[in-house]
Order: C-alpha cells, then structure tokens, then sequence
C-alpha cells in the first residue's frame, strides 16, 4: 500500500512540473479551444536559448493552432536567449513573460500584441531597445525594471495606459520615448 501511494504521489508530481501540452520545434505550449500559447519546459524554466522564432500556428494531432500569446512566465530565466521574433498572430504578452533574460538585447512588439503584463520584461538587463508597433493599448506595471541598458522604446499612440514603476518609459532616466505617429 505505501509502495502505491509513493507511485501515484510521485505520478502527480511529475504531471504538476511539466507545465505544457505540446513541444513542437524546440518550443512549448499550452493548448486550448483552436489557440495555443507559449510557455515553458517545467518548473525549472530556461528553456529557450540562441535566436527563438515563434510560429504564427502550429499543427498537433492532426489539427491546427493559432499561437496567439507568450505565457505567463514562458521566456523567463532563459539566459542564453539572444532574440526572439515574435508573429503577428500573438495578441498578448503575458505577465513576467521575458522575466530575467539578460541576453536579450533588443526586441520589436508587433501590432498584434494588445498588451504586455506586468513585469513582463523584468531584468532584462542587456535590453538595450523595445520598439512597439501601432496597436498595442496597455502596458503593466513595471514591464521594463531593471532594464539597464534600455536607452530607447518606441511606443505607439495606440498606447493608453502604462502600469506603475515603468520610469524608463516615463522618462525619468535616461530612455528617449519615441513615440511613432497614426
């Protein structure tokens, strides 16, 4: 009997760590409905590394996904990440999403993407430019802390609110905000 439960014990810890339903092409995901979002290995993260390209769909048991956002924590932790391009098909980048991704030097947001979570660029520390194209409408709370190196972000006039403790995009330090005209 102790044998059993020390299996199905260590079972569902297993199934709790592996926090994806499909890897497909080196990249993780979560699936829900006919959408699939990005996300990470396990619990450990680090799952990414070198230049990543998120596909605007992808196919699973014979059918076909739309990838529409980066995860709550999906990139995080990655330290070998040295870029990302992201498809025009992600409409959200969720919270804490890049967080802690010191290779990271720059990274151009689509128009796709509505909003960026909160923290979702946290210790970003190389990140030297963030370019956002026109359409996205919020940014969270502390979405570029601890980006050092961050001299410019180019935001859109689509932008209608940004969340607290974003000083760089407020201008508070060094960062030029430059914002692109409709």
């Amino acid at each position: 009997m102790k044998h059993l439960f020390f299996t199905l014990f260590s079972l569902m810890v297993c199934t709790m760590l592996r926090a994806y339903d499909a890897k497909i092409d080196g990249i993780y995901y979560n699936i829900s409905g006919n959408k699939a979002t990005v996300t990470y290995r396990d619990a450990f993260y680090d799952s990414y590394k070198g230049d990543l390209v998120i596909p605007e769909s992808i196919s699973y048991n014979g059918k076909t996904y739309s990838v529409t956002s980066i995860g709550h924590l999906a990139i995080s932790n990655c330290t070998s990440l040295n870029s990302i391009t992201i498809p025009k098909s992600i409409t959200t980048i969720e919270e804490s999403a890049f967080y802690w991704c010191p290779s990271l030097t720059s990274i151009t947001i689509p128009g796709s993407v509505k909003s960026i979570g909160n923290h979702a660029f946290y210790h970003c520390t190389n990140l030297t430019s963030v370019t956002i194209l026109d359409g996205l409408t919020s940014i969270g709370s502390g979405a570029f802390v601890e980006c050092d190196a961050l001299t410019s972000i180019i935001i859109p006039n689509s932008v209608t609110s940004i969340g607290e403790y974003n000083q760089e995009i407020k201008g508070e330090t060094n960062v030029e905000i430059i914002p692109v005209s409709a």
